[in-house]
């Protein structure tokens, strides 16, 4: 009798472990899968260049319903070593979206960008080095599956904000 409840529990926990890996939603049929290379590149990069670009934040785009992702810019409020954060939300472009740019300019003129690539996960976060001024602008890119660039989010982000 113990051996038909203990083999009629594992068939329970198996049944039960094959019906929660078959509820995540399928990829639109439309959209093609990119193909996975391993490679030993580091899942973030950060580089700096000196290069002026303008300071006045321009109109976004908005990515396909499906491939769409949220990020979040701020900056760290700390005078000795005032940092440009930018925090990766998710979103339903989780597993589609292969690459995130991120360009900073500073107020002193110099631009800062980085990368976040793939793979991508909520809370994942890129650090650039900002300024104690107010008028360090922000731009985030979003690389689409078919290696078009997208602009996310393009604005000033403060040193301080008190709400």
């Amino acid at each position: 009798m113990t051996m038909k409840l203990i083999y009629g529990g594992i068939i329970c926990l198996v049944l039960l472990l094959v019906v929660a890996g078959c509820t995540q939603p399928a990829a639109p049929a439309a959209t093609p899968a990119p193909t996975a290379v391993e490679t030993a590149v580091p899942t973030t990069v950060a580089t700096t260049a000196t290069q002026v670009q303008s300071s006045t934040p321009g109109p976004t785009q908005t990515l396909p319903a499906v491939w769409g992702i949220d990020v979040q810019v701020a900056s760290n409020g700390e005078a000795i070593d005032p940092q440009v954060i930018t925090t990766f939300r998710g979103g339903k472009g989780l597993n589609v979206i292969p690459e995130i740019d991120i360009t900073l300019t500073r107020s002193d003129g110099i631009v800062e960008t980085g990368q976040m690539i793939q793979p991508l996960f909520v809370g994942k976060t890129i650090s650039l080095a900002g300024t104690a001024g107010n008028n360090d602008r922000a731009e985030v890119w979003a690389v689409t599956p078919q290696g078009d660039r997208v602009k996310i989010f393009d604005g000033y982000i403060p040193f301080r904000s008190y709400n």
